[in-house]
């Protein structure tokens, strides 16, 4: 009994010096990971990654929390020339070196098809934390291209594509054509950022169609095509009555003359007979009303004997 009891007492002690070695190990192996001069280091930002949409990239991280402080980010990065023939130098970006958002826009940072090294540290005040590289280095080219916002109208008989406007790097390839059997496809190269580009005139009482994608010359690639919107053209018809306004329009536009008086002096003018033909002391007369009495002009039939002894 007494023995069973020693080894009870023993196995018990054993366990506690175990208990008590395992907690001053971590204790010793942890602590001057946090500390420094006896100061708690920041923890270094985990989960880099990056999303890049049509030559936009975005370099992301989770956020470093510490209660009631304001954290501030680093963002730096190295390319191809910075590692091979600048000994290695980082250079801090552009656009947010410090940041207090978990986010970077690197775009104008990465000029270059070539793997860029990216990295993230927080900062609180003189306390910086670890550097947290991206993995795998960046490269532009994996870049996801979409295909472009369009919009296609026409203008009279001309058929109109305003493409979205993604910036100088970009090139867009227009493909249309009239929607019938055996019809052929014309592709044309646009280059113009949000201006309205005329493609074709189009025939009276036809459907058009167009598509187009996006095209980086820089990586060499380009998106899928977009749906194929299409456009129906009206039958070329002009009424006779705005065939006839038109024609009265240009009459007057030429000549000067007033609409009205226009249509009067050309419906009922006025005759001014030759001298040879004037009757001055004659009781009877040729006309019965002055010129400017049109409206009420009436006319004197004579007998030819009359006539001729006149």
């Amino acid at each position: 009994m007494r023995v069973k009891v020693c080894q009870t007492r023993t196995l018990t002690k054993i366990l506690e010096e175990i208990s008590t070695s395992l907690i001053m190990w971590l204790f010793y192996t942890l602590i001057p990971c946090l500390l420094v001069d006896g100061v708690a280091l920041l923890p270094a930002p985990q989960n880099l990654s990056i999303q890049s949409t049509n030559m936009k990239h975005l370099l992301t991280w989770s956020p470093v929390i510490m209660a009631g402080e304001t954290i501030h980010y680093s963002v730096e990065y190295q390319g191809e020339y910075e590692s091979l023939f600048m000994s290695h130098i980082w250079i801090p970006s552009s656009r947010c070196s410090p940041t207090t958002v978990p986010e970077c826009d690197v775009t104008d940072d990465i000029t270059a098809t070539v793997p860029y090294n990216l990295r993230v540290r927080a900062i609180l005040g003189s306390q910086t934390s670890a550097w947290s590289i991206l993995k795998p280095p960046f490269n532009r080219n994996s870049t996801i291209l979409t295909p472009p916002g369009m919009e296609v109208t026409k203008d009279g008989f001309h058929l109109v594509v305003k493409l979205e406007d993604l910036g100088p790097q970009f090139e867009f390839l227009v493909a249309y054509w009239r929607r019938e059997p055996g019809a052929k496809e014309h592709v044309k190269t646009v280059r113009s950022r949000g201006v309205p580009v005329h493609l074709e005139t189009m025939e009276p009482a036809a459907v058009y169609c167009v598509k187009a994608q996006t095209f980086v010359k820089a990586i060499g690639r380009h998106s899928a095509f977009s749906q194929a919107e299409c456009v129906k053209v009206q039958e070329e018809t002009l009424p006779l009555v705005l065939a006839l306004f038109a024609f009265v329009g240009f009459l007057i536009s030429v000549t000067g003359i007033q609409p009205i008086s226009g249509f009067r002096y050309s419906c009922c003018p006025v005759v001014v007979l030759p001298d040879t033909l004037k009757i001055t002391n004659s009781p009877q007369k040729l006309i019965s009303c002055r010129r400017e009495d049109v409206e009420a002009c009436a006319t004197t039939v004579l007998s030819s004997e009359e006539l001729f002894r006149t």
